[in-house]
């Protein structure tokens, strides 16, 4: 019987029989480029052990996994470093602006909050009443204001005169507020605006590098199992 052709490994360089190689013309691509950068001399023509492609297809299952881990790691950062610098919790504004509030800044809204309320309309409306009434029905020739009540309109114009730039302090402290509130929402929608680009970082991640990468890692999975049921064919007695 003539002996069996036997046919050189391009990595190992030993002698094998045709069974125990594999054409390198039916290597995955992505497996041969990684064999073509640590031996250039890589020839589509030749064959490759199993042995060996076994090992180059675990060495590309490994820098798949290494890539995604650094890949992830590196979106983690960026995760941690929003954190970092306070991006993902606005803080509260009001609790800000009352502390920094002086004892005249709350006196005037506090005298504007009463002006402005329905207390005071009452209380005043009650004391024009009485004024009234006291110097024309009660005191009668004793007035101390008779008609036209000069003195009242005297009291009622400085009131007004202490009242109004009073309550215009209150209403800039109110513009001011508010202000801050509009920068603050302006803050929140950035905030937002960052962390909707880093979902979409993940999802374009997971859609580009996952679709292209699991089904190469399932594909050198498939012929591993292949090449382990083909070795136990062989293994089992005739």
């Amino acid at each position: 019987m003539a002996e069996e052709e036997r046919f050189r490994c391009q990595i190992c360089g030993d002698l094998k029989k045709e069974n125990d190689l594999i054409p390198a013309g039916s290597v995955q691509s992505s497996i041969t480029d990684m064999i073509t950068k640590k031996h250039p001399a890589w020839s589509s023509d030749g064959y490759i052990c199993q042995g060996d492609l076994n090992r180059f297809r675990l060495n590309y299952a490994r820098d798949i996994l290494g890539r995604e881990k650094n890949e992830y790691a590196s979106l983690q950062g960026a995760d941690k470093e929003g954190i970092e610098t306070g991006d993902h919790l606005p803080k509260n504004v009001n609790i800000d602006f009352l502390t920094n509030l002086t004892f005249g800044d709350r006196l005037a809204d506090k005298i504007a909050g009463f002006a402005g309320s329905w207390t005071f309309v009452a209380i005043f409306f009650g004391v024009i009443f009485f004024w009234v009434s006291m110097n024309t029905f009660i005191l009668l020739s004793r007035a101390f204001d008779p008609y036209p009540y000069i003195l009242l309109n005297l009291v009622l114009s400085i009131l007004a005169a202490i009242q109004a730039p009073i309550i215009i302090m209150s209403q800039n402290r109110q513009e001011m507020r508010d202000r801050l509130h509009a920068e603050r929402d302006y803050e929140v929608s950035i905030h937002t605006d960052q962390e909707i680009h880093r979902l979409h970082k993940k999802i374009d991640y997971l859609m580009k590098s996952q679709g292209q990468r699991l089904p190469e890692i399932q594909n050198i999975q498939m012929e591993l199992m292949a090449d382990l049921v083909c070795l136990q064919g062989k293994s089992e007695p005739a």
